[in-house]
This record gives C-alpha cells, sequence and structure tokens, in this order.
C-alpha cells in the first residue's frame, strides 16, 4: 500500500472532518477510571490513622482550654490535607504523562495520505490501515483485504483465527457479530495475525463490540506489588505495637501523675512518634515518580513490579535481529574465487578490477528498485564507493530485459540486461552458494573451496551468496536460467552491523552479574559469531533441533552453561523461559513479535520495542523500550536499582528516627521530667520527615558501584535484617545522645521551656544527621554519587530558616512553649550532633556489607 491515495475511496476523512467528528464523537477510548475528586482525597485522608489522631489531640486541647495548641494543630491537620492533594496532583500528572507515551498508535489514511496517530484519535469515517502483528483500533467495515486473518479469541473466546473478507457492495446499517470466518467486519483490540487490509470505520470508544462488554474493565484493580504487600503489614505491625505502648504510657502516666487528659495527650504523642505512615507515601511516590523518570530516559514501565524487579534479573535474554544489530544489511566482505578478500568497510578499501567486477555482477543481479535488505546493500555499496563506478550500466543506458525469479528449487535469481548490442546481453545471478554452484557446474574441487570460504565466512558472522555471470547472444532467452553458460564470480558476504552501543552495554550488564544469552533463529556458526561481537561471555551453543530432542530436566541443567541459542523458532522461546525460571534464575526477555507475547508474559520481566513490535508483543511485556536500542535496557537496570536502593534508604531513614522520636515522647514517663515532645511537636516534626522522604530520597543519585553489585535475591524483604539492625543501631544511638541532653538540660537548673527548646533542637538536629547518614551505603560522603541532590539542598535550607525562627525568635517560639535557645543550650546541641556525625560514620563500616547485600 502507498502513501499517496488518489481513488476517491480511498482519500479517507479530511483532517478538518476528522477533528469535527472527534470533538462530537469523542476520543475513541473506553471510559477510564476516574480522578478522585477534592473532597474524595479529603476524605482519604481523614482515615488515615496520623490525622485522626492530630484531630483527637486538637480536641483534647480544646477540652483543656487550650486554644493556641488546637488551633495549631488544626492547621497541621489542614496542611496534611494540602500535601495530601499536592501530591495526588503529581500523581496524577506522573500517570498521565505515562499514559501518553504508552498510547497505542494507528495507521489512518487522511486526506489521500497515510500517517500514523495516536489510536484515541481515530473517528467514525476513517480508514484504518491494518497489518499483521497489530491491534485494530476500533470497528467496521473491510474495504480491503490482502490474505487477511484475525484472532478475535477477546471477543469470542476462539483461539483459532478467522479469515476476513471485503464487504461486497454496500455497507449494511448493523455490524455482524464476530466469529466465524468470511464476515467482512473488523472489531476493535482483536488481533491481525495474517495479511493486511483497509478497514472504513464504523464506531468509536464505548461504541465498539469491545466497548460493550469491557466498560467494567476501568474498575478492576491490579495485582497489588509485593512491596506493597510488605510495607501494609510493616505499617499495621508498627500500628498495633505503638497502640500498646501508648495505652501503657496513658495508664502509667495517670495512674503516676494524675491528670487524665494530660495522659491521653502524652499517649497520643506517643503513638503518633510510633507510628511509620510515611512508608506507604514512600513507596506510592517513589514507584509513581521512577516510572516517569524511567520515560524520560526512554523505557516505559508499563507494571509497577518490573521496577522492584529489574534489580533482581539475573538473565536477559535478548533477540538478535534489531536489538543487538541495527536491522539492515550491509556488504562486508567480497571474496574471489581465488580466495582473495576484501572488505569494503575498510579505510582505505580500494576496488581493483576483479572486485569492481564482482560487485558490479552482483548489483545487476538486484532489482534497481529493491525491498529486500540484502539487495538494498549491494545498492548502498555503490553509493559509499563512487569512485569505482558500480553502476555504470546505468549510465550507459543498459535495459533490464528478463527476470528469472528465484525458485525452491533453485535458490538463485538472473536478470538479463541488454547492453545496447542485441548479440552481447550481460546475465548475472545471485543466490545460494550451492546453487550458483550447480549454476556454474564447478568441480568438485573447485565446489569444496567454496564451500569452505563460505564456512569460514559463515563462522566471521556473515550471510553469504554466490554471484555468477554469462552472456548471451541469442534474440530468444531460454525457459530456465540453468541453460545459461554461467562462470563463478565469488562470493559476496553481508552483516546486520552489531549496534554500536552494545558491546558496552554487555559488558555493563554481565559487570553488573546479569548473564546474557542470544536467542535467535540464525545458524550456530552466524550467531556465535554476532555474540562475540557484541562481547557476550564465552559459553555453548544450543540449536533448535537439539533443544527439540531434550527433556525438559536436561534442558534446566545444562541452560546455565547456555549463552546462545540458534535456529530457534518462536514457540521455543518460552520453552527457554521456562527452563531457566526452573532453574532458579529470574528473567528478563525481549521480543518484538507476535509470537513472542507468550515468552515476554512468562518472564518475570517481559521487554518489549517500543517502535519495531507489535502491539501485542507490548501488551504482554512489563517494559517497553521506546527507541529499541539495546543499550536503554542497562539504564532501564540501573534506574530500577537505583529506585529500589532510594526506597530501601528511605526506609531505614523512616524507622531510625522514630526510635529517638519515640524515646523522648516516653522518657518523661519514666524519668518524672516535663514533657518534651506533645502532638504539636510531633507534627512539626512530620513537616521535615514527610518532605524528606517522599521527595529528597526519591532524587538521590545512584551509589558509584550499582552496575557491580550482583542482583540482589528478589525473595528479599524490603526491611532485610541488616537494614533492621543498622536502622535500630542509628535510632538507639540517636536516641541515647538526646537522653544525655535531656538529663544535662534537665538537671542543670534551666527552666521548663529552655529544656524543651533544647531537647527539641537536639532532636531536630539528630533527624537531619540521621538523613545525611541515609544517603548513601558508603561510608564516606565524597565521591559516592554521580550528581548531587538539589531537592534535598532546598529542603534542608528552608527547614534552617524555619527552625532558626523558631529556636531565635521569641513570639515563634512562645507559640509552640519554646523559649529562645541559650548559648549553652546551642553548643550542647552542636556537640551532641558532631559525637552522632562521629559515631555513625564508625558504625557504619560495619553495617555496609550487610546493607548492600
Amino acid at each position: 500500500m502507498t502513501d499517496r491515495f488518489s481513488q476517491p475511496n480511498q482519500r479517507g476523512l479530511s483532517p478538518a472532518e476528522a477533528s469535527a467528528r472527534l470533538a462530537t464523537d469523542g476520543p475513541n477510548e473506553l471510559p477510564g477510571g476516574r480522578r478522585r475528586s477534592v473532597f474524595g482525597i479529603i476524605f482519604g485522608v481523614l482515615q488515615e490513622p496520623m490525622l485522626l489522631l492530630l484531630l483527637a489531640a486538637g480536641l483534647i486541647y480544646l477540652l483543656l482550654g487550650e486554644l493556641h495548641d488546637a488551633l495549631i494543630l488544626m492547621a497541621f491537620a489542614g496542611l496534611t490535607i494540602v500535601i495530601a492533594i499536592v501530591q495526588e496532583a503529581r500523581t496524577e500528572r506522573a500517570i498521565d504523562a505515562l499514559r501518553d507515551l504508552s498510547m497505542p498508535q494507528a495507521t489512518v489514511i487522511r486526506g489521500g495520505r497515510k500517517q500514523t496517530i495516536p489510536s484515541r484519535e481515530v473517528v467514525r469515517g476513517d480508514l484504518l490501515a491494518i497489518a499483521e502483528g497489530g491491534r485494530v483500533a476500533a470497528d467496521g467495515w473491510i474495504i480491503e483485504a490482502d490474505a487477511l486473518q484475525a484472532d478475535e479469541a477477546i471477543l469470542t473466546g476462539e483461539s483459532i483465527p478467522v479469515a476476513k473478507i471485503p464487504v461486497d457492495g454496500a455497507e449494511p446499517d448493523h455490524p455482524p457479530l464476530p466469529g466465524g470466518d468470511d464476515v467482512p467486519y473488523a472489531y476493535s483490540g482483536t488481533l491481525v495475525v495474517r495479511g493486511s487490509g483497509l478497514v472504513h470505520v464504523a464506531a468509536t470508544g464505548p461504541l465498539t463490540q469491545i466497548g460493550a462488554i469491557g466498560r467494567s474493565l476501568a474498575t478492576l484493580e491490579t495485582e497489588t506489588p509485593r512491596l506493597a504487600l510488605q510495607t501494609r503489614k510493616l505499617v499495621r505491625w508498627f500500628a498495633v505495637a505503638g497502640l500498646g505502648v501508648s495505652l501503657l504510657a496513658v495508664l502509667l502516666y495517670g495512674l503516676l501523675r494524675g491528670g487524665w487528659l494530660d495522659a491521653l495527650l502524652s499517649g497520643i504523642a506517643l503513638a503518633m512518634s510510633l507510628l511509620p505512615e510515611e512508608l506507604p507515601v514512600v513507596l506510592t511516590l517513589f514507584m509513581t515518580m521512577g516510572a516517569l523518570r524511567m520515560s524520560r530516559s526512554r523505557v516505559l514501565a508499563r507494571k509497577g513490579t518490573a521496577i522492584e524487579t529489574l534489580g533482581a534479573a539475573t538473565v536477559l535474554c535478548t533477540d538478535k535481529t534489531g536489538t543487538l544489530t541495527q536491522n539492515r544489511m550491509e556488504i562486508a566482505e567480497l571474496r574471489l574465487p581465488d580466495g582473495t578478500a576484501l572488505c569494503p568497510a575498510e579505510n582505505g578499501a580500494t576496488f581493483s578490477e576483479k572486485f569492481a567486477r564482482l560487485a558490479r555482477t552482483g548489483i545487476l543481479a538486484c532489482p534497481e528498485d529493491p525491498f529486500d535488505p540484502m539487495e538494498k546493500a549491494f545498492h548502498a555499496l555503490a553509493r559509499q564507493h563512487p569512485q569505482a563506478s558500480l553502476q555504470d550500466h546505468m549510465e550507459n543506458g543498459w535495459a533490464l530485459h528478463h527476470h528469472y525469479a528465484l525458485a525452491p528449487e533453485l535458490l538463485a535469481m538472473s536478470q538479463v540486461w541488454d547492453t545496447g548490442d542485441q548479440a552481447d546481453r550481460i546475465v548475472a545471478a545471485k543466490g545460494a552458494p550451492e546453487a550458483i554452484a550447480d549454476l556454474c557446474g564447478l568441480a568438485p574441487a573447485e565446489r569444496q573451496a567454496m564451500l569452505d570460504a563460505v564456512s569460514d565466512m559463515a563462522n566471521h558472522g556473515l550471510r553469504v551468496l554466490g554471484v555468477a555471470e554469462a552472456r548471451w547472444d541469442d534474440s530468444a532467452l531460454p525457459e530456465s536460467q540453468r541453460r545459461f553458460s554461467f562462470s563463478f564470480a565469488g562470493l559476496v558476504g553481508l552483516a546486520d552491523p552489531v549496534r554500536d552501543t552494545v558491546p558496552a552495554a554487555v559488558r555493563e550488564l554481565q559487570e553488573a552479574g546479569i548473564r546474557v544469552v542470544m536467542v535467535t533463529g540464525d545458524y550456530p556458526a552466524t550467531a556465535s559469531a554476532i555474540a562475540a561481537q557484541a562481547g557476550i561471555a564465552a559459553g555453548e551453543v544450543l540449536s533448535g533441533p537439539e533443544m527439540t530432542e531434550m527433556g525438559d530436566a536436561e534442558l534446566a541443567r545444562r541452560i546455565g552453561s547456555i549463552t546462545v541459542f540458534a535456529r530457534v523458532m518462536p514457540e521455543q522461546k518460552l520453552r527457554i523461559v521456562r527452563a531457566l525460571k526452573t532453574a532458579g534464575e529470574v528473567v528478563a526477555m525481549t521480543g518484538d513479535g507476535v509470537n513472542d507475547a507468550p515468552s515476554l508474559k512468562a518472564a518475570h520481566i517481559g521487554i518489549a520495542m517500543g517502535q519495531r513490535g507489535t502491539d501485542v508483543a507490548r501488551e504482554a511485556s512489563s517494559i517497553v523500550l521506546l527507541d529499541d536500542d539495546f543499550g536503554t535496557i542497562v539504564t532501564a537496570v540501573r534506574l530500577g536499582r537505583r529506585i529500589y536502593d532510594n526506597i530501601h534508604k528511605a526506609t531505614g531513614f523512616i524507622f531510625a528516627v522514630h526510635l529517638p522520636i519515640g524515646g523522648l515522647a516516653i522518657a518523661p514517663l519514666l524519668t518524672g521530667w516535663p514533657l518534651i515532645l506533645g502532638p504539636v511537636h510531633i507534627a512539626l516534626l512530620e513537616m521535615i520527615i514527610d518532605p524528606v522522604c517522599s521527595l529528597a530520597f526519591e532524587a538521590e543519585q545512584e551509589e558509584s558501584d550499582i552496575m557491580r553489585r550482583k542482583p540482589r535475591d528478589p525473595a528479599s524483604p524490603l526491611v532485610t535484617r541488616g537494614l533492621a539492625e543498622w536502622s535500630v543501631a542509628q535510632g538507639a544511638t540517636a536516641l541515647l545522645l538526646l537522653l544525655a541532653l535531656a538529663a544535662w538540660a534537665n538537671l542543670s537548673g534551666m527552666g521548663e521551656e529552655i529544656a524543651r527548646a533544647t531537647c527539641f533542637a537536639g532532636l531536630i538536629a539528630a533527624v537531619l544527621v540521621l538523613v545525611l547518614a541515609n544517603r548513601t551505603f558508603r561510608t564516606g560522603h565524597g565521591a559516592h554519587r554521580k550528581g548531587h541532590n538539589l531537592t534535598l539542598a532546598i529542603i534542608l535550607g528552608v527547614t534552617a530558616t524555619i527552625y532558626m525562627l523558631l529556636f531565635l525568635v521569641p513570639p515563634v517560639a512562645g507559640v509552640f512553649r519554646f523559649a529562645v535557645l541559650q548559648p549553652a543550650g546551642v553548643v550542647a546541641v552542636a556537640f551532641m550532633g558532631s559525637m552522632l556525625i562521629l559515631a555513625l560514620a564508625l558504625m557504619k563500616r560495619r553495617f555496609r556489607t550487610a546493607l548492600t547485600r
């Protein structure tokens, strides 16, 4: 089908008509899930434990007549709701951006020109071009069909493809039901498995067959990621533990000191201090923003689980054509019958007359406007070496006289050229070397020499064609090309060049502990040569026929040593994935065709090509490479590991920071000191902790050794033993130093409000030190990262400004029951912070190995 269409029934709608119908009928998409309204967000936030505790404390302050404390808590509650609305809007914008990237495309004819548009913009009356491997974007009558078959299992449940024919005459008023052969109607969402066609769109969006039965899709819930389940379990456990400790604290305070309302306030403050409610926020935001960050690197994460699985991948199965290679052919070697060879791509390559004659003959055997990639490579050779005059037949007025096509019984083709002299026609032939040897009638020794040369070239990853020439001086041409007296001109080796970025990308993946395995339909020798060029580690080569003879147990046993699968049929890819999974590997699999879908879906991480990949391959995958570049897989792995690392860091900080907060909340109940932390102060602390967790850690740069670590164990919990020990150790250390500071403040005779301000300032300093300590798994803070965390710098700057006002400006300090810090208190806080920095630096040397496992 051409790009321009002149027949009236093939011009389609004009752009203006299409825009008008899109505005009238709406986009071609099923109703999606509704966004939460502002009231819905507020209602959701009101169910959060932390906000409920804030409101309860505010109510108690009102009962005690402490209006300003109640107003402060209500203000913090309002700020919490505002933050939730902002975060929701940010998440929605990220999701919208991802949705735009993942939107399927459709090819339509408008104004007589073929163009690709987002499928949501297809309108009633459009002419929709459909082809093998693509999804039909809308319902409509088929007006052209070329061997067209469709899989309508999505509507009928029958997986057997059905044949399609063009509509005969005028289009009926009502569409037929799906199912059965020879129905002249195409249905949205069905898959074209063979042929091509042209569809006159009759229905879009919810008016299609799939729309009538699929409106409920918007309400379906996706599977909850494993990390989310772990996080919910942790939060529930801490909530129960915190509630128990809080009730105990209320009883102790009430029985030992009296004043049950004060006891209740103390219990609420303790519950707030122990509840790690930041964890769900961290996980949701990190996954969403991580997916958006990946999309900016041309990687579309279609499933949130793929992000957490990326860092655990141990094997990457990759196809060859178009992924490792450039998906184009070039002539890499010309070899004469005497064995002399020329590599045209080498710098300074010059064509002697013999090599020029071989190349000219090959070009004469090709169509003048070829479609086949190998034939295009012959013409490209002429353009790359104009000094060799490889296409002088065009300048001399030669004309193609006759073409002998390739046939199953003879894998060669010949073209007869008129040179202007009827008594001297030139015949050029090219094809499989064995076929060319038959045409030339080579002697056994000559044939063996040619086959040895072919084998040598194939071992270097080349596809080899034989070239021959003949002359014909009779006016009548023979019926078969076998009648010509051909002479052997030589061999031509063609290669699909490896992408420039592939060797470095393969090396980086292998350094990261990910075994790269090539799966291809090429012959073993060619596949091994390409694998070597790509830098894939040496290993065994297994062919498809050999795999067929193997049992599943033997394949799983041997698969750990195999790095190249050659002559593989598409259906065997699924068996390879299953064998790797049986062997305990975490499998990533690339693919782009319809037949790749089962293996993509079966792999832990299915990676589809965004440009050349079919719709069904993209739908079966969890990750789509928008630029089809193998090097982008490295980017995806790197980003996946970075996102998981940052979740790990934020989690460690959250657990560590709640220990000193909880300890300072409960210490006065055990020591008789004045209360240090009330609900107001806990809420004030959350104004630091929440943005640091949700923004600063998410923006943290990657560790320098991120691609030199082994893949993590996919079964490992979010809070590993090493992380838990490190969090407890640093939290306990901070708590001990803070208790020492509190003891000094309370025993030094300073007033209650000054002591409270000193302890709170120390707690703020401890929080900031814990932030810095958890930014990296390494022991130093120098060159452990690439780039800088501007978000953290802004947050720390704003925090420092706020707390300087809080501790140095009397009216502000008084609002929170503080007094202005005294010089001795400032020195004590600075000393405590310095000691904490030193202690954590020394401790991290012991915990670093456990943190990076």
